[in-house]
């Protein structure tokens, strides 16, 4: 029977210090289970507070002032100092009578309180619940005396209030928002409120049928010049934010015009000049991942037979390539692609030198979505763009004629849907930010990537000497170079050509074996790794020992030895019988197998005594060979004085290893040969790594986690 753990004495009773203004801090037991309530009471009395349900205990810590109650009550640990405060319906009534009635001056300090105290849940809703909102908001709405400060606060608490979502952003008017937009749009003169009013406005645009009214009276013009001018990182971030949440409700038109005004280099450098903060990374992020996500269209849309425009540009893509022939295409290029033959000139070959599948009608290879079009569009600004550059790809690699041609118009369909994949074109932006800041420093930063990458591309084939059947494997190598080269977060594009020129082929193979030998390394020297080694490794060892007693039945053909020398055409088969229990030996030619049956002699495996290596055998004394052979030698030598030993020399080092090895296993003895030290390794390294295949990915902890302490009792309830 398992013993009952005594359970702790006092479990529910932590013992914590109270503090009250003007009084000696009171060191109390507190009860878990007895209502709050009653605690207060206890503490009011020792105190002389007369009306203690005006009281309530609030948290001390300067990250955590929030009012304890019975869901939070909890987080209460011993050692903890908590606070005698007026409850949260007190101090909002409190609040709000100073708000109706009070000074400016009392007005602004109650405002200040408030824009902290809002933070706390269990206060808002009692604030809110008292109609203290529609005072905040009447406040922003209408300029009064001190109205920078009053403006400030007033903006501040109406922030937090709002951020616990227990309100609607419909109940706002259009006063409210129009006054934010003011705010914005005069931000020289309101430095101390635009934080506030920026957070409000994106959260009107997200969350309200208002957005219309943003959309129309903030011009992107004012926020991208707000960044230009502010001198506070939240401000930025703010507006940032309001940008993204503008550019989310706009409609594709307007979308691509937000996208057009902020790739300006003045704008661009606005965004990116001071990324200060990890929330402003993630709003960036999401800003690029916005503007690169207007490239889904494109890549989700095929080629049609009426796209005159995308024709045009796999015509030019050939007449760039081959512009010894313009001549001739450009009196005779028009019409349908698929028409192979114009004139005297067969088209068909120039397109199947660009590395085009289809060389017969080169629009079939961009039906496939993604890449679609976009890939197109990526080629055609490259050998417009680069055309030296895209000649010279052309010219080189993929018009070799040879095996070890690199197609253009293939991988460079293919290089464009990797990229999309990377950079997650046409998803929403995650949680996990991956700003590139190189993505602002374009006015075609996605274009200009491509080209980079599809001159790497080509490098890489080269140095990896790849045929057609490595498509594959290349790009495998390629997407490595594109994303360790992101994850060093390139500042512009010149930065990015230099870091992806360091990971060149060999670079990727040199690391690929590094990290694979630390992580095996690492994974390794895990206890739970250490375990399994353990427990598997006697498998493996008679896994080998059986493979070493088949051999032995098998069989081996031995060369004669005479007089310490070969002797010529002469050799000799030993075998071990199917049960282990004999040896049967005797001579051969160099064809034959013999049977156990055409063998005449035989030992008994019991009657072997011990075995023999090296120089250590008898027949190596005064044998007259190369070195070669003494370390090939062994002999087995008997306790009967009926047998001298068996002599043998082997053929190769393998099969010494496979007969000395075998002959330990008959004798119980351990198998020490440098092969069955090589097989271990392999086949417990194997072994390990297909029961660990359901772990891929998976970090697997040095130590063990911890195992939980035993419960206090062993009473469980089971309900069926």
């Amino acid at each position: 029977m398992i013993p009952k753990k005594m359970p702790v004495k006092d479990a529910h009773i932590v013992k914590i210090a109270v503090e009250f203004e003007n009084h000696i801090a009171q060191l109390i037991n507190l009860d878990q289970r007895q209502p709050l309530t009653g605690k207060i009471q206890e503490i009011c009395s020792c105190w002389g507070i007369v009306d203690p349900e005006n009281y309530a205990l609030q948290f001390c810590e300067t990250n955590n002032q929030k009012y304890v109650t019975e869901k939070n009550r909890n987080e209460i640990k011993n050692g903890s100092v908590l606070r005698l405060q007026y409850s949260p319906s007190k101090t909002a009534n409190d609040a709000l009578e100073t708000l109706r009635t009070g000074s400016t001056f009392d007005k602004i300090k109650c405002l200040k309180e408030l824009s902290s105290l809002s933070v706390d849940l269990t206060f808002a809703l009692e604030f809110i619940k008292e109609q203290g909102l529609d005072i905040i908001i009447s406040m922003i709405e209408e300029p009064s005396e001190k109205e920078d400060e009053i403006l400030k606060y007033s903006l501040k608490s109406f922030v937090e209030l709002m951020e616990h979502g227990t309100v609607s952003w419909e109940i706002l008017q259009n006063n409210f928002v129009e006054r934010n937009i003011y705010i914005v749009r005069n931000f020289q003169h309101f430095s101390k409120c635009t934080e506030s009013a920026l957070s409000n406005l994106e959260n009107i645009v997200q969350n309200s049928s208002k957005h219309n009214l943003v959309e129309h009276e903030v011009t992107l013009q004012d926020l991208l010049r707000l960044l230009q001018d502010a001198n506070s990182s939240v401000i930025m971030q703010n507006a940032i934010a309001l940008i993204n949440a503008l550019f989310v409700k706009a409609n594709e038109a307007r979308k691509r015009q937000i996208a057009h005004t902020i790739s300006a280099k003045q704008y661009r450098l606005a965004l990116i000049g001071n990324v200060t903060s990890t929330e402003m990374t993630h709003q960036l992020y999401v800003l690029q991942t916005l503007t690169l996500g207007l490239l889904e269209q494109r890549m989700r849309m095929k080629i049609n037979a009426q796209d005159q425009d995308a024709h045009e540009k796999i015509k030019e893509l050939r007449r760039i390539a081959f512009d010894d022939y313009s001549g001739i295409m450009g009196s005779g290029g028009s019409g349908n692609l698929s028409s192979a033959n114009i004139g005297n000139v067969n088209f068909a070959q120039y397109y199947k030198k660009l590395g085009f599948k289809s060389d017969i009608n080169p629009a079939q290879d961009f039906i496939e979505t993604p890449p679609g079009i976009l890939a197109l569009d990526c080629m055609v600004y490259f050998a417009r763009n680069f055309t030296q550059q895209y000649t010279k790809i052309v010219h080189e690699n993929s018009c070799r004629g040879d095996e070890h041609e690199c197609p253009f118009g293939r991988t460079s369909i293919e290089l464009v849907k990797v990229l999309c994949d990377i950079l997650r074109i046409g998803e929403p932006p995650s949680d996990q930010s991956d700003f590139q800041p190189m993505f602002f420093t374009h006015d075609h930063p996605f274009e200009e990537f491509f080209c980079i990458c599809i001159m790497t591309l080509n490098r890489t084939w080269k140095d990896m000497r790849a045929t057609g059947e490595d498509f594959l494997k290349v790009f495998s190598v390629v997407r490595e170079q594109i994303t360790r080269t992101l994850k060093q977060r390139p500042d512009n594009l010149e930065d990015i050509r230099g870091k992806i020129a360091h990971f060149t082929y060999q670079t990727i193979t040199n690391l690929r074996q590094q990290e694979r030998t630390s992580k095996e390394e690492c994974d390794s020297t895990a206890s739970a790794i250490v375990k399994l080694k353990e427990k598997i490794s006697p498998h493996i060892l008679d896994l080998i020992k059986q493979q070493r007693l088949a051999f032995l039945v098998e069989g081996t053909r031995f060369s004669k030895y005479s007089r310490g020398a070969r002797s010529k055409d002469k050799f000799w088969y030993a075998r071990l019988s199917p049960n282990f229990k004999v040896i049967h030996y005797g001579d051969c030619d160099e064809k034959t197998i013999p049977t156990l049956e055409e063998l005449p002699n035989k030992v008994s495996v019991i009657d072997i005594k011990q075995l023999l290596e090296g120089k250590e055998c008898p027949h190596m004394k005064e044998m007259r060979t190369r070195k070669s052979a003494v370390n090939l030698a062994f002999s087995i030598t008997f306790d009967s004085m009926d047998h001298s030993t068996l002599d043998f020399v082997a053929p190769d080092e393998t099969i010494f290893n496979y007969w000395t090895d075998g002959i330990n296993a008959l004798l119980g003895q351990e198998m020490v040969s440098k092969q069955k030290k090589e097989d271990f390794d392999t086949l417990l390294s194997m072994e390990i790594k297909l029961r660990l295949l359901d772990t891929e990915g998976v970090d697997i902890s040095k130590e063990p986690p911890p195992i939980p302490e035993d419960p206090e009792n062993y009473d469980f309830c089971f309900e069926s």
